[in-house]
């Protein structure tokens, strides 16, 4: 198995130094624009083997998409923060110039790879590279719900002390503050949450996700990446490995939960083909209406890059 990482920033670096670690590929390809910088820190990945006992062979390349020939799986975490004065639309039409070209690049030498986008905004630039791949949408996808998830999930583990690994949640919609996070399927080892914490704890941990990316920012100066990098990881390993996870994806939907046309996280389940199953929850109408107005306020993104060609 190959997989390729294109972005050797801080999200694309620490997945690939995940993916290695787990042994997830035979070969890890990293890729970046800047002259030394892939180079460099597959370097130092590589020469962590001896140490920390795996076997992936990490290899970075500046801007030589060749090396990435036969790639079962692409990682697309190019594109650029939003910077002060830059609105939504700014940000859009840059970063869909960027995923555009990258996907046309890597489709060129691995055409029946599958593509897990992370560069942001994430539901748009999914759906950029949908376009561009001329894919099925099952082998499209964008990475927002595994880190949203994980953030859920330890903000829970840290109120009840307990271990994140015995927390099980789900949560759907746009990747920001319009997503959705579903109190009604999270458990802890089988217990439902809400017998574990009050209402009103269990609401701030959910606006606390909301915002969760922001935190992050406001405390550093700068995007988050190992929460980030490693929710990537875990979707690349589940394809190479066949491991059929059920993980929240963003993928376009074509009827699902009344929903067509729109990319947008729902759990899937995730094996060599890609997305093998979209699941549709039973919701109700509250968790309904809050999905479909999510839905509506990536949709206006959308609409932003058909606008922009």
């Amino acid at each position: 198995m190959k997989i390729t990482v294109v972005g050797a920033g801080n999200v694309g670096a620490t997945c690939a130094d995940v993916l290695a670690h787990k042994d997830a590929a035979s070969e890890i390809v990293l890729v970046d624009i800047k002259e030394g910088l892939a180079e460099g820190k597959a370097l130092d990945i590589w020469q962590s083997a001896p140490i920390d006992r795996f076997n992936t062979r990490t290899i970075g390349v500046t801007n030589d998409y060749s090396k990435t020939e036969n790639s079962n799986v692409i990682v697309i975490t190019s594109g650029l923060p939003r910077k002060p004065g830059m609105s939504r639309d700014d940000l859009i039409e840059v970063n869909a110039g960027i995923v555009k070209t990258v996907t046309r690049n890597v489709i060129q030498y691995s055409p029946n790879a599958i593509i897990i986008v992370v560069s942001n905004p994430l539901d748009v630039m999914t759906y950029q590279s949908y376009l561009e791949a001329k894919l099925p949408r099952t082998k499209v996808m964008g990475m927002a719900g595994v880190l949203d998830t994980g953030r859920y999930r330890a903000f829970i583990a840290e109120e009840l002390n307990i271990s994140p690994k015995d927390i099980q949640a789900l949560l759907l919609g746009g990747h920001g503050d319009t997503m959705v996070p579903l109190p009604r399927y999270t458990t802890v080892s089988g217990i439902p949450v809400e017998e574990l914490m009050s209402k009103n704890k269990l609401d701030a941990i959910v606006e606390r996700t909301k915002f969760g990316g922001g935190e992050l920012v406001k405390l550093m100066g700068t995007s988050a990446w190992y929460a980030p990098g490693a929710a990537a990881a875990r979707m690349a390993e589940a394809i190479t490995r066949n491991q059929k996870r059920i993980l929240p994806c963003c993928v376009k939907l074509e009827g699902e939960y009344g929903l067509d046309d729109v990319f947008i996280g729902v759990p899937v389940v995730l094996g060599k083909h890609g997305i093998e199953k979209i699941i549709e929850l039973d919701l109700d109408d509250q968790e309904l209406e809050k999905l479909h107005e999510s839905a509506k306020a990536v949709k206006e993104t959308m609409e932003v890059l058909d606008r922009l060609g």
